[in-house]
């Protein structure tokens, strides 16, 4: 191997983030029981993370701290106060998809180095500029890219100073990540705050072609793949797991660890990948990485396909060969738990406990020592005051041992435990100088914080509510999104801004779509938020050659490249904002001149968002509701397809539908567009005529999507009557409410009344 890649394990609680390292780990990824993506993990208390840090670090292990969520207004204030906590923590980097914890970070506590998440679904250049712009020193890349654009994306990433992890082994989404809202939709439990409730994995009325969980992927496996991971320079190979328990974490952190090591050493693999077939898998592929997208991906059954995997490899038929697999399986794990206990049972997190001795004597300088001891050392620190700022005897401001111990009480913290004061070698009634005693105080603060100075708490100012800008209309206007040739004729029907959305897969070399817009200059380009490859440089094209007043921009990528070529950008809804500081972000950093609020925050939520100055503010009160979108085909399990492996043609050619149903007897709209992916959809519109009389004075804009993305089988809907009641709503005519509820009978705002 070239060069050392990092062995990235989870941590979901103590035992597992101990059995990580006993396995191998170069470094683990762990949350606390806030601000992370994995709250049915058991998660850890800051007190736990300290001791965590201090246990890694003894055995050159690194800890990632997860804050992977969005985060919500109301709840910035105690992100700072973590934030003021992690900059002295010994932490050795934070995990971010919140865009408005870049700019946190960036101004308030640099110190902190930061990594992107995957929620942030990075797949293109433009992306990993932008990333590396804000302050990322490394990012995960999409788990749905294959080696070859692993490997493009890994050299430019490099060229602009950041890592990259790819995940290689564990629980594999259906869904693009950061994309999937089909749990915020469908029980109000949002991927994009840690509470997904695997949709993917449910079971469903069974399809044509007689499956009964038809989202459901097979188990993440590169572990043959390590050679070209290798030749793909990437740095960091990152496994799944954050709600498995110890057992799970130190059978894969070994098994990878010693993969890792053989051919580091030889240059060979291991040809034995039993040990991971002993634990929790639901089988495994390696398609995503391959680039094979072929059926073989699926697996109907989301349970463990351990015991399954033992009795097919052993040929067991019989009641009693199968019992016999089965007692061997169970030994070998008890085996692989036992392994594992022997190895952490010396390792612990308890915090360090310290002794303070207090001496001194009358013309003498006073004396501390501290004896700091874990359960395996003990080390002693011994401080002395100045020379010149010498003991004397004083009948006032003396140092007794009740004001000393109360000055230094402040180590009783997260890391260390008091556990006694000794003042049996200090004269009665002495004094020393305050600022002496003082400085002896930020001494031991020293020593204690790893021999670098403590950084004090930052108070971040509170952002001002800017009103609407000074040339912006005072009423709210409606804006109107289309997709489709046929629906050019609205631009005659309304002074709306008409936005185009553009596909996310292109003809290479394709002009149809410069044509159009140029063609049709009132027409906005909409980027989709999934730009992959050959896609992500047409769309560029499209940028370069229209060069368009305006653009709304799903995909961070493409808003760099407009702001390259001095482009107006808007950021749109599937950016997943939810926070007035990753309004400021895309604002400073990306010269963003307004941005869409996310869909899945209720009213209150949205009030206290404070508008940048010169920002407009969107909002969609109707659109098809989209649940997840995915680089698989969703219908190789449902409808079945002749093809057996996704290509090109498919993305562009391909405009299937169809409809699942779960066992609760709700269907959902299966919809392939020309050009697009393959995307799952509510059964119901979200229409949300609220939002207009309760946020009229913060919204410039408010959107209407009027493609047919989504109706599956529904019938098409009279566009120019669904403008004129929006119209008239947003100029104050109630009436025209009772008329679109007609017009649009399954709807729903469930989202804006929950929240999240």
């Amino acid at each position: 191997m070239r060069k050392k890649i990092e062995l990235l394990a989870p941590g979901g609680d103590t035992e597992a983030i101990k059995a990580a390292i006993a396995g191998g780990a170069d470094a683990i990824y762990c949350g606390l029981d806030l601000f992370n993506a994995r709250n049915r993990a058991a998660n850890l208390s800051f007190d736990d993370l300290c001791g965590i840090v201090r246990l890694a670090h003894q055995s050159d292990c690194e800890v990632f701290l997860t804050l992977n969520v969005v985060i919500l207004e109301q709840e910035l204030a105690n992100l700072i106060k973590l934030l003021n906590k992690l900059v002295n923590s010994g932490i050795d980097g934070i995990i971010v998809q919140d865009l408005g914890l870049f700019n946190l970070v960036k101004n308030y506590f640099p110190t902190l180095d930061i990594h992107a998440s995957t929620q942030l679904t990075t797949h293109n250049e433009g992306q990993i500029a932008f990333l590396g712009k804000i302050g990322a020193s490394r990012l995960n890349l999409s788990r749905e890219l294959n080696l070859g654009e692993i490997k493009t994306l890994t050299q430019f990433a490099h060229q602009h100073d950041v890592l990259t992890e790819v995940f290689v082994h564990g629980s594999l989404c259906v869904a693009f990540s950061g994309q999937c809202y089909s749990s915020s939709v469908s029980v109000g439990n949002s991927g994009n705050r840690g509470r997904c409730s695997q949709a993917c994995r449910d079971e469903y009325e069974t399809t044509e072609t007689g499956n009964k969980f038809p989202l459901n992927l097979k188990d993440n496996s590169a572990y043959f793949d390590l050679p070209e991971l290798v030749d793909a320079g990437v740095d960091s190979l990152k496994i799944e797991g954050r709600i498995k328990g110890a057992h799970y974490v130190y059978t894969v952190v070994d098994s990878w660890r010693k993969q890792l090591d053989k051919f580091s050493a030889s240059g060979q693999l291991l040809t034995d990948d039993g040990n991971l077939r002993k634990v929790f898998n639901r089988d495994f592929t390696n398609s995503f990485l391959k680039g094979d997208l072929t059926k073989s991906m699926f697996i109907d059954n989301p349970r463990d396909h351990s015991v399954t995997h033992a009795i097919t490899k052993n040929g067991a038929e019989s009641v009693v060969e199968i019992r016999k697999i089965r007692d061997i399986l169970h030994e070998d794990k008890n085996r692989l738990g036992g392994e594992l206990k022997d190895k952490i049972k010396g390792l612990s997190i308890s915090k360090q406990t310290l002794k303070f001795e207090v001496l001194g004597e009358v013309d003498q300088p006073l004396i501390i020592n501290i004896t700091v001891r874990d359960d395996n050392t003990a080390e002693t620190l011994t401080l002395t005051a100045k020379t010149n700022a010498l003991l004397a005897h004083s009948t006032h401001s003396t140092l007794d041992p009740g004001a000393l111990k109360k000055r230094f009480k402040s180590f009783n913290n997260s890391q260390y435990v008091i556990e006694s004061f000794c003042f049996n070698r200090l004269t009665k009634g002495l004094s020393i100088p305050f600022k002496e005693l003082t400085a002896l105080k930020n001494r031991v603060a020293f020593l204690l914080n790893n021999s670098a100075e403590p950084i004090a708490p930052i108070d971040v100012p509170k952002l001002l509510k800017h009103p609407k800008a000074a040339n912006s209309a005072t009423e709210p206007t409606l804006s109107i999104l289309i997709a489709d040739e046929k629906d050019f004729h609205l631009c005659e029907v309304t002074d709306a801004d008409i936005y185009f959305k553009l596909p996310e897969s292109f003809k290479k070399g394709c002009t149809k779509y410069i044509s159009l817009l140029l063609e049709n200059p009132r027409l906005i380009p909409w980027f989709p938020a999934v730009l992959i490859g050959k896609d992500y440089l047409e769309a560029v094209k499209v940028l370069q050659q229209v060069k368009p007043k305006r653009i709304v921009s799903n995909n961070t990528g493409i808003a760099y490249k407009a702001v390259e070529l001095g482009i107006d950008w808007i950021a749109g809804p599937f950016l997943n904002t939810t926070n007035s500081y990753a309004l400021l972000t895309l604002k400073e950093e990306l010269n963003c001149s307004g941005a869409f609020i996310s869909n899945e925050i209720n009213r209150m939520q949205i009030k206290n968002i404070a508008r940048p100055e010169n920002f407009k503010l969107l909002y969609s009160i109707y659109h098809p509701i989209l649940m997840m979108t995915s680089r698989q085909c969703f219908f190789q399990q449902t409808v079945g397809c002749k093809k057996p492996s996704i290509e090109d043609g498919c993305m562009l050619k391909c405009e299937k539908a169809t409809t699942i149903t779960n066992i609760k007897g709700i269907s959902f709209a299966i919809d392939k567009q020309k050009g697009g992916y393959p995307s799952i959809y509510n059964d119901e519109q979200f229409l949300n005529t609220e939002a207009i009389n309760d946020l009229s004075d913060l919204f410039d804009e408010f959107f209407i999507d009027l493609t047919n993305i989504g109706a599956g089988s529904k019938a098409e809907q009279d566009k120019e009557q669904l403008i004129h009641h929006f119209e008239a709503i947003i100029s104050g005519c109630d009436k025209a409410k009772d008329k679109l509820k007609q017009l649009i009978p399954s709807s729903t705002n469930a989202q804006y009344q929950q929240g999240l």
